[in-house]
């Protein structure tokens, strides 16, 4: 402790940490990819309207933007979307497919040259949108799926797997564009073809499951007209979840499934390395990847309990070598070329950064989106892996960031704030890597606790299951215990408890404030608050039946989704809040937010309400992060009685 160490009361530190920083560094690294020897990925520019670009590394070791503003490489399909794109070297240089978000066409590209489309418009609802393309230059094809709407409403839709050809000649004609398969489920990932070329494997699902739940993967093969004929389903049901599916060099299929409980591996329906860990997780985008099979037979993998490593699987002996590296959460993206594997790579004191690994070596390596300190790392806060007990004995996950500042301490007896963040999905969970959101708080002197809450994925399927009708109950209890546990230990401030979220994670917060007295105030993000509305059309086709596990089917529960909308109870919320809601918003609609902030009128609540323009389910401009980080903050501090310099004031309107 050095003579410049001050005492303030939490809540007043200084810190580096602003807003300004936090946004610049918001989003990550995804969708790696090989393009003949070089890694490439989609990068976020925050900056620039929040659009996603493609970055390629050089052999020279430079990286290099290849698509100026306003290109944004980022797929539409399901809405939460998938790969966005794919590369081959073809006479020497790139040639690569990817999918523009303004408009969802397909593009042609090489670097040096203008994009062409090979995709036409369609007028019709949410048009034509393309994912996980795979190039067949042979053929003169990209592999992809379609999503196609054929009407106006949201679930007018249908999804097959297609072959678009590489000439553009269904640039205009949607005619050109070949069907592989004729449309027999509501989902479906890409195909992906056996090394020899003769078979194809994909997942498909129907309403009313979601992907984690269940899914059937299906083998076809490929005949001599370049379709997929007699397609089989060869593992999954309704009650196993088949979370990727691939080819090994040998011909083998590899795939994983929970049929155990646990997201294991198979090879040929054989287990290869049993476990009570995860080997997949939940597929909120076409074309996430836990696993990547290498030429020499051994298999890149990401798994974990909680939170992901990613290792080397040899089939043989069913070991796992794990990498030796800083990085403690590994994204579901990985690209195998030879011997080399990239990944992305996270930890608590480092950003997602693009990871190489030599499997030749087991050497790791940084080569791309190197995480660099923008602030001294002493002000990064250190995560506590905790488990708490909840109703009925049961664990609960969390990661738990005292605040953490090296320039300050609290006066003596004075207890901290605490929030408790709630993580989207709600079949997620909080990820074990730097975010300088929570640091904006911890520097700050607040402490954050984040719930991995009866639901989250990454503890097996029973604990998955524990949500199953009880979204808003169960979310709710397991968030509540960890706050009051905190207090009880003497962690945090009884008085100054609050809770945010965004998405599900906003539904929880609104469901604590409504149904809780533990919080004194919180913030919620572009939420769920309305049950009946969102089973009714309000939402996307994607989670359109999500609440039929969750709650319940709405012809036989009509009462519960009633009950559990915190929209439906308005009456019941005293703390203040903080309302924040992307106005393009497709998933979680601001109708929503209009209908839950009526029924609250003249009720005297403090709150405020700020929605942005351009902004769809979750916020991807710079300025829009800036400005929701400063009105959270201001609204602890007018609540717990903090004295937060330099950030504007929010208005609280009652």
């Amino acid at each position: 402790m050095g003579e410049n160490v001050q005492t303030l009361p939490y809540g007043a530190w200084p810190s580096p940490i602003d807003a300004a920083l936090a946004a610049a560094h918001d989003g990550h690294p995804e969708y790696v990819g090989f393009v003949g020897e070089e890694a490439w990925w989609t990068e976020p520019r925050p900056a620039e309207g929040g659009r996603r670009t493609l970055v390629r590394r050089r052999p020279d070791g430079g990286e290099e933007s290849v698509l100026p503003a306003p290109w944004n490489v980022r797929s539409r399909v399901i809405e939460y979307g998938g790969t966005p794109w794919a590369g081959v070297v073809q006479a020497g240089a790139p040639l690569v497919v990817f999918v523009h978000f303004a408009d969802q066409r397909l593009y042609r590209f090489t670097p040096g040259g203008e994009p062409r489309p090979l995709t036409p418009h369609s007028p019709v609802g949410g048009g034509l949108r393309w994912a996980e393309p795979r190039l067949l230059p042979e053929r003169g094809e990209v592999w992809c799926v379609l999503e196609e709407f054929t009407g106006d409403g949201p679930g007018d839709v249908r999804r097959v797997p297609v072959a678009v050809p590489l000439d553009g000649s269904a640039a205009e004609d949607r005619a050109a564009v070949r069907e592989l398969a004729p449309e027999r489920h509501r989902f479906v990932t890409g195909p992906r073809l056996s090394p020899d070329g003769r078979r194809a494997a994909w997942l498909a699902w129907d309403h009313p499951r979601m992907p984690w739940d269940g899914t059937e993967l299906v083998v076809a093969d490929v005949a001599a007209d370049g379709t997929l004929k007699g397609a089989r389903t060869v593992a999954g049901g309704p009650g196993e979840s088949i979370a990727q599916a691939d080819w090994a060099s040998d011909g083998a299929l590899l795939y994983s499934s929970d049929r155990t409980g646990w997201w294991n591996l198979y090879r040929d329906h054989e287990p290869l390395c049993p476990r009570e860990e995860e080997f997949g997780g939940p597929l909120w985008k076409l074309g996430h990847r836990w696993f990547a099979p290498l030429r020499s037979g051994l298999v890149a993998v990401v798994h974990g309990r909680g939170s992901t490593v990613l290792g080397v699987l040899d089939p043989e002996s069913g070991e796992v070598v794990d990498v030796a590296g800083p990085w403690t959460e590994f994204a579901p993206t990985l690209a195998v070329h030879g011997d080399r594997v990239a990944a992305v790579g996270a930890s608590p004191r480092s950003a997602h950064e693009v990871v190489e690994l030599d499997t030749a070596t087991g050497r790791a390596r940084v080569i791309g989106a190197a995480h660099r300190d923008a602030v001294d790392p002493a002000h990064y806060p250190e995560p506590q892996i905790r488990a708490f007990t909840g109703p009925d004995g049961r664990e609960i996950h969390a990661h738990v960031y005292p605040p953490h500042n090296p320039g300050c301490v609290a006066p003596g007896a004075e207890l901290p704030p605490y929030v408790v963040w709630a993580h989207g999905g709600p079949t997620g969970r909080a990820p074990l890597v730097l975010d300088l959101e929570i640091a904006y708080f911890t520097s700050r002197g607040i402490g954050v606790a984040e719930v991995d809450y009866g639901g989250s994925t990454g503890y097996g399927r029973a604990y998955r299951d524990r949500l199953r009708e009880q979204w808003g109950v169960v979310d709710v209890e397991d968030c509540a215990a960890v706050a009051l546990a905190l207090a009880d230990e003497g962690t945090a401030d009884r008085s100054r408890l609050a809770i945010r979220g965004g998405s599900a994670g906003g539904w929880t917060t609104a469901a604590s404030l409504a149904g809780t007295d533990v919080y004194a105030c919180g913030t919620i993000s572009y939420p769920v608050l309305d049950l009946t509305g969102w089973a009714t059309g309000e939402t996307h086709d994607f989670e359109s039946r999500y609440l039929e596990t969750l709650i319940g089917p709405l012809a036989e529960v009509p009462a519960r989704y009633t009950e559990r909308s915190p929209a439906e109870h308005a009456d019941r919320i005293t703390a203040p809040f903080l309302l924040l809601q992307g106005l393009d918003d497709v998933i979680c609609p601001p109708v929503q937010c209009e209908r839950f902030l009526a029924r609250l009128e003249g009720r005297g609540v403090p709150h405020a309400y700020l929605a942005f323009e351009g902004e769809g389910h979750g916020f991807r401009r710079a300025d829009t992060v800036v400005r929701a980080l400063e009105a959270e903050l201001s609204l602890y501090a007018q609540v717990f009685g903090l004295g937060a310099p330099g950030v504007p004031t929010l208005e609280l309107a009652e």
